[in-house]
């Protein structure tokens, strides 16, 4: 991994992205699960060409602030800089901005996982809960 790689991530505010459709608040404005979700669609990127083959990367913490709202119509964009790696733990500053100026920050961790062993842990729960 390199330490202060960066990867930026973009989406249009649509009616599917608001609170209201997305259940966190009433108005029709970029919810904060969507945005939550763009950073973590960046960090994802900002590290893909690292990953070995058969390895993947799950969220595993997130630390933001949304600090302004924006409107459906209007593109909202995000960036996720990696600032550490410790073994198979990273962590990433990641903000989030419309064409206005800046709409939320924060951190994000993120652990490199087998995807062939994460699933299978994932399917024996389901089979534990019969």
């Amino acid at each position: 991994m390199e330490i202060g790689s960066v990867s930026k991530a973009v989406t249009l505010v649509t009616q599917k992205s608001t609170a209201c459709a997305m259940r966190s608040g009433s108005l029709p404005v970029f919810a904060t699960p969507a945005m939550v979700a763009l950073m973590e669609e960046a960090a994802c990127d900002c590290i893909a060409p690292f990953l070995a083959e058969g390895e993947t990367s799950v969220g595993t913490a997130m630390n933001i602030r949304h600090t302004a709202a924006t409107p459906i119509g209007r593109n909202v964009y995000a960036e996720a800089r990696l600032m550490a790696a410790e073994g198979r733990r990273l962590t990433f500053e990641v903000r989030a901005w419309d064409d206005t100026g800046e709409i939320g920050r924060g951190t994000h961790e993120r652990a490199i996982v087998s995807s062939e062993k994460f699933l299978a842990k994932a399917q024996a729960k389901g089979e534990n809960s019969n």
